[in-house]
């Protein structure tokens, strides 16, 4: 396959990972185009099974079955069956990365949390890596639909997950990542340029002038609120994750994002994702929703003895880190809209994204602001 779906040098990064990985990592030098149909993709995904595990070299291409598990809208999750002596041994998932993704994720950062949130059993077992993605141990769960995550059952379990997840211990950095990231987003977001004439129009509607002052505000107020940090997920939209209800587990998915983060923003963002892509707004989970999460959150053994207090704090820092959300997730879907061959309309999305920002923010700063103002008093 060409180069230039490469995006690191697996050799390299199996090799590494022996330092602080308990498991051998395979690697694998080919790469495969995620454009390519399902039915032309499969032949290129059995000669990588059969190039990264050795035991798999010499079995027939019959023995392989390939199957679509999710598009998700940056990459591609395959799941591999391999049969022999008429029975299924053996099921990984092969995570595809999409093109032109690594000017939106930093897929080493990405890597080094993959190994520590999996050692933490959490998600899929890593087990190898190859030219344009990763291949992990294939979970048997489905995806929730964002109407899922509001489930007043499922609301507990999903809230006692993220705070196992947000005890997560990461060597390195523990600076949080939201404004770095934000302003990264921002550079290369103000400065694009659309070969097509109508995207272009469009785009020159936006003011980056308004949207660098909103950010400066915003991260001002954030910054007073002091909310502490935390290991985050950061993408924890309905499709990353996973529940299989006869074994009662849930799982996160797909760290892409992941990084130490203000444990307001994390919680906040996952508010924020009850819209689905189609941002129906109507479905973000009122107080009282919101106060059940938050007892889960941070006394899952005993929810009904969270003082008011603590509840009141969470909920300023939650809504007010929705704005940063919103704000995030708007100059991500400018900076897709220029590099993203998916067929989603991106340029909308930041427009979704910054409108429902603009509506909210008045009476979420107005909240902040009185919350800080009893605090100090």
């Amino acid at each position: 396959m060409g180069g230039k779906v490469k995006i690191w040098n697996p050799v390299e990064i199996a090799e590494e990972a022996k330092n602080d990985y308990a498991s051998q990592i395979f690697p694998s030098l080919l790469s495969i185009d995620p454009s390519l149909s399902l039915h032309q993709m499969t032949p290129l995904v059995i000669n990588l099974c059969k190039d990264m595990f050795k035991d798999w070299s010499n079995l027939h291409d019959s023995c392989f079955k390939v199957d679509k598990i999710s598009g998700g809208i940056t990459n591609l999750l395959l799941k591999v069956s391999v049969e022999q002596r008429d029975s299924v041994n053996a099921i990984i998932t092969i995570r595809l990365y999409g093109p032109n993704t690594e000017h939106i994720i930093d897929r080493h950062r990405e890597l080094q949390a993959i190994k520590y949130i999996t050692a933490a059993g959490f998600g899929a077992k890593w087990l190898g890596i190859f030219g344009n993605g990763i291949v992990q141990s294939f979970i048997n769960a489905h995806t929730l639909t964002p109407s899922d995550m509001r489930d007043p059952k499922l609301v507990p379990k999903i809230a006692k997950q993220f705070r196992r997840f947000h005890h997560v211990e990461i060597p390195g950095s523990k600076e949080p990542q939201l404004w770095n990231d934000i302003w990264k987003f921002f550079e290369k977001a103000s400065v694009l340029e659309f070969d097509d004439s109508e995207k272009q129009k469009t785009y020159k509607t936006v003011s980056f002038k308004e949207v660098q002052d909103e950010i400066n505000e915003l991260q001002v107020l954030c910054d007073r609120l002091k909310s502490p940090v935390v290991f985050s997920h950061n993408d924890l939209l309905s499709g990353n994750i996973m529940v299989n209800h006869e074994e009662d587990k849930l799982y996160f998915i797909d760290y892409e994002y992941a990084s130490y983060n203000y444990r307001g923003y994390d919680i906040g963002n996952h508010f924020a994702e009850y819209a689905g892509f189609e941002c129906d707004y109507s479905l973000y989970p009122n107080m009282n929703e919101q106060y059940h999460f938050f007892r889960h959150y941070l006394q899952p053994d005993r929810p009904q003895e969270v003082s008011e207090n603590d509840l009141k704090t969470l909920y300023v820092e939650a809504n007010t880190y929705a704005l940063a959300s919103h704000l995030f997730w708007s100059l991500w879907g400018l900076i897709q809209a220029k590099m993203s061959p998916i067929d989603f309309d991106y340029l909308g999305y930041f427009f979704e994204r910054y409108n429902e920002y603009k509506r909210q923010k008045e009476k979420v700063v107005l909240l902040a602001l009185s919350h800080l103002s009893e605090c100090r008093s």
